[in-house]
């Protein structure tokens, strides 16, 4: 089978239960595959190399900066670049989908398109997440090498294209996270640092290269505008209970059994609270270099 022009970039760290899965759902149909690996200490990189022999080491400081350094500094060969974490995986269906789009015959592609829009099917416990309003989320994870890269942000980091035009793919790409529920809340605590440091550094400073905020855009654009114009506007902690029973009410989370419940509690409650406290914790810390 001819292989489509396409670079896969992987970031990596303790990846050793998802990896393999990540690496089979692609290897058949990329042209190449880049692991930028944050120095594991289990066999993640061990297995990486079964699959490809570029793969880079580096400190990771947050996942904008570490694909930004792979997209600036590693020699990439492909004219197509797609991003996938380490815990998901490409479905046959999508793969087929884009190669309709980008083998050359046919060659069914509009020249001015340098991006694919695709839906993100999340698993918790073994659990489709469908309801909650958490499907579909899109996300632009396939674009025009020199045409897109990440906006500086510490969380919640999008594709920012510089040109061109997108399409949305019928079919999805899944989250298949192997690792335990503890994992997940230590993941998620720092997840929440980075998203009071992104919200601190917002406020604090004018960013330019950051996606719009747009009601009317994008999925990503969309979502940006809710929460910075209507969620970030309510009370903190307040808002976190309310965003909770907005998605696990309103939105039908309950109908996602009890593996929906825990995800919606902790993902839609938990971890927005304790983004309110950790952007508490550092606006006092700020307040006190100011004195």
């Amino acid at each position: 089978m001819r292989k489509l022009p396409i670079t896969s970039i992987i970031l990596t760290y303790n990846e050793e239960l998802n990896i393999v899965d990540c690496l089979k759902s692609i290897s058949d149909w990329v042209g190449e595959i880049v692991i930028v690996d944050s120095f594991s200490t289990d066999k993640t990189v061990e297995i990486a190399a079964k699959y490809t022999n570029k793969i880079h080491q580096r400190k990771f400081i947050n996942q904008a900066e570490q694909f930004n350094w792979a997209l600036d500094n590693v020699q990439i060969k492909n004219d197509w670049i797609l991003r996938l974490d380490a815990d998901e995986v490409m479905l046959p269906e999508t793969w087929e989908e884009i190669a309709l789009y980008l083998n050359p015959i046919p060659h069914t592609l509009d020249p001015n398109v340098s991006g694919f829009y695709m839906k993100r099917r999340v698993y918790f416990m073994n659990r489709w997440i469908k309801h909650g309003g958490y499907y579909p989320a899109w996300f632009l994870r396939l674009w025009r090498k020199d045409s897109g890269r990440y906006e500086e942000r510490a969380m919640d980091e999008h594709v920012i294209l510089s040109k061109g035009k997108t399409v949305n793919l019928k079919n999805d790409f899944e989250e298949h996270d192997k690792k335990d529920l503890s994992v997940w809340v230590e993941k998620h605590n720092n997840y929440a640092k980075r998203e009071a440091q992104a919200y601190i550094h917002e406020i604090t400073k004018s960013l330019e290269h950051k996606i719009s905020e747009n009601r009317s855009g994008t999925d990503p654009e969309r979502r940006r505008w809710y929460k910075n114009n209507l969620y970030y506007k309510m009370p903190p902690y307040f808002r976190a209970l309310l965003y909770w029973k907005y998605r696990y009410f309103i939105r039908l989370g309950f109908l996602d059994g009890i593996p929906g419940l825990v995800f919606h509690f902790l993902q839609g409650f938990w971890y927005r609270f304790l983004v309110d406290a950790k952007i508490f914790e550092l606006k006092k810390s700020l307040n006190n270099k100011l004195k």
